[in-house]
């Protein structure tokens, strides 16, 4: 029989094993999904790498979710939550609106380097 609460105990026992693991890989899947879609990279793979990404980040709310349920709110548990709903809404908007996300992501970078360029210019 599946017995949430020992899922729920493992997970808190190993959180630092837990965390190391998943926090890297959210930043990772998602900064490899923002980069496919940076280069318009195939619309299968950006929507396969943002389907993994999303994965690391519904793994991490389910694990934020144990310390929460019993009534832990610390700043890194508020951290780890928000790190999540950040890559969360990344790869979402990567998997519903591919091209326009990326046609962003490029607007982004054009913006960013005309204004390097101009403050190096004096």
């Amino acid at each position: 029989m599946f017995d949430l609460n020992l899922l729920s105990e493992f997970s808190r026992q190993n959180c630092v094993a837990i965390c190391a693991f998943l926090v890297p890989a959210n930043l990772l899947t998602t900064i490899n999904t923002l980069v496919l879609l940076y280069l318009i990279g195939p619309l299968a793979q950006i929507r396969l790498a943002a389907l993994f990404a999303c994965v690391f980040a519904f793994t991490l709310f389910l694990h934020i979710s144990t310390w929460m349920i019993i009534g832990v709110f610390t700043p890194v548990s508020i951290i780890l939550f928000g790190l999540g709903s950040t890559c969360l809404i990344i790869n979402s908007l990567a998997i519903i609106y591919p091209r326009y996300f990326g046609a962003i992501l490029r607007w982004f970078r054009a913006k960013i380097s005309s204004s390097l360029v101009e403050r190096i210019q004096f």
